[in-house]
């Protein structure tokens, strides 16, 4: 069961993203400033509004913790001279910017608190669809407030997988895995994809890099609460503390068949990828 203290701060992040979500929605399809941060990444003013909105509120409400802001980058708890709780909250304000700013309704605010060893919470919120997946550690996942869980799917080949192999080669690599599907799916926001394997939306998420700690952290912890394992291309832990870009892969799929995904992934010759 999840502390009184988590339950809180479940109910906080479920608040705050709720509001950025709502400002998303007002300023959807009315976009009136686009910088390009790199040849296949834009950020919008809509970007900063929302996580400023955000990290005012974590400050007011949770001053002595620190906060990862995708745009922001790292922020010390408030003052820089209060006792450090140890936690941080990582936030991604428009996970699926590109497709915001192109009026392509797949976006989410993306709220984690992570501790020592790991996120303790997670919020991904749809403001177009009203959707908000949420789940502490010890609890249960929750869409809009009602439990969820993993696809039940008995078959591999039935699977439709939110699937990304980056690098040299991985359009190939793609089609052999996707030989053992149904068919594969690249949305545009990571987070909010890596959500829907928890309701089984997606049976399963694989990425093979190009992953940052905003991109997975609630998400993550989300997915393995409604029963999914969640692993790296390896086999090991999906969350590693400390580490820094976008250098993060995920396979996270129902438990009678993680392995099978992650042997695919090896026989297609899929290496992880880090982007700086």
């Amino acid at each position: 069961m999840s502390s009184p203290a988590t339950i809180q701060e479940l109910a906080f992040a479920e608040d705050v993203a709720r509001a950025a979500g709502a400002l998303l929605k007002d300023r959807y399809e009315r976009v009136q400033r686009i910088r390009h941060k790199s040849p296949r990444d834009v950020v919008t003013e809509v970007d900063y509004a929302s996580e400023r909105l955000v990290i005012d509120a974590i400050r007011a409400e949770f001053p002595n913790d620190a906060i990862l802001a995708e745009e922001s980058g790292h922020l010390r708890n408030r003052g820089g001279r209060r006792k450090d709780s140890g936690r941080r909250w990582v936030l991604d304000p428009l996970d699926g910017t590109v497709n915001y700013a192109n009026g392509i309704p797949f976006f989410c605010v993306s709220l984690a608190l992570v501790g020592a060893d790991g996120p303790l919470l997670g919020v991904v919120l749809d403001p177009l669809r009203d959707d908000c997946y949420a789940a502490a550690a010890g609890g249960a996942a929750t869409l809009n407030g009602a439990p969820v869980a993993v696809s039940t799917k008995d078959r591999l080949s039935d699977f439709v997988v939110s699937l990304a192999i980056i690098g040299r080669g991985g359009l190939t690599r793609e089609r052999r895995v996707s030989r053992e599907i149904r068919i594969h799916r690249r949305m545009g926001s990571a987070a909010l994809s890596l959500a829907y394997v928890a309701n089984g939306r997606f049976d399963a998420f694989v990425q093979n890099g190009g992953l940052s700690a905003w991109d997975v952290a609630a998400a993550g912890v989300i997915a393995e609460r409604a029963g999914a394992v969640v692993t790296d291309l390896a086999g090991g832990p999906w969350w590693r503390p400390g580490t820094t870009g976008a250098r993060m892969n995920v396979v996270c799929a129902p438990p009678v068949h993680h392995a099978r995904l992650l042997e695919l992934m090896a026989s297609a010759g899929t290496r992880v990828v880090s982007r700086p």
